[in-house]
């Protein structure tokens, strides 16, 4: 069984996340006001600086906007249009977040190559078994995201496996609502399975050049698919 260490989240993500909530609950509509940076501190109990850290990234995001010498208000926007959970990742700006897609396709490619001319025997029964479950079961997140660590692991680069983690924690945060809405389609989660079962055929027939190309595809069919939920 392979464990992904919980993630803390920083104050200022916390704040956001409830300012946010706010929106979405309509507690907070457009052209509000929201108190000051003092009363805010008390309020959330958190320091000055963690709430002007929070601004940053909420004004970042586009929600809010501060106004010299008048305050802080929310913009005017759809609050359901906010589908994925704010965090660090989507404070990133989105030719960042495509950027980030694209390293992953990269190096993800790059694993399965390596892991197609360095695997162990022990790797193929761990990928073999993971599909095999999730044949049997529905595909979710977390065996999706075994598959791709087993993969990296089976590269037997430790670097590699470095890049990827670090990689791999802000994807998870930036597209973990999206992917719920792929894995909520039957067709989707068979067509996923079919692709994963692809990289691994490649791999265990020692076929780099293949195991490359599956992952590639795989990946950027994924991009394709959660292009509109990142936007």
């Amino acid at each position: 069984m392979v464990y992904k260490p919980i993630q803390r989240k920083k104050s200022y993500e916390k704040v956001i996340d409830q300012i946010v909530q706010m929106i979405k609950n309509k507690q907070l509509k457009p052209g509000d006001k929201l108190d000051s940076i003092e009363n805010l501190a008390t309020q959330f109990e958190v320091s000055r600086s963690v709430i002007r850290e929070a601004l940053s990234g909420l004004r970042a995001m586009e929600l809010i906007d501060i106004q010299q010498g008048e305050g802080t208000f929310i913009k005017n926007f759809n609050a359901s249009s906010i589908a994925l959970p704010i965090t660090t990742a989507l404070l990133m700006k989105k030719e960042h977040i495509q950027e980030l897609l694209t390293v992953r396709k990269i190096l993800e490619g790059g694993a399965a190559r390596l892991a197609a001319q360095n695997h162990s025997e022990e790797d193929v029964i761990q990928l073999e078994n993971l599909l095999q479950e999730m044949k049997n079961n529905k595909l979710n997140e977390d065996m999706d995201y075994r598959f791709h660590y087993l993969i990296v692991k089976a590269s037997k680069n430790n670097m590699l496996m470095n890049l990827l983690r670090s990689i791999s924690d802000i994807m998870i945060e930036t597209i973990r609502d999206a992917q719920q809405i792929i894995l909520e389609s039957e067709e989707n989660t068979v067509r996923l399975v079919q692709e994963h079962e692809r990289i691994l055929e490649a791999i265990i027939r020692k076929q780099p050049i293949q195991a490359e190309k599956c992952m590639f595809d795989h990946l950027d069919g994924v991009e394709k698919f959660l292009s509109p939920y990142l936007k």
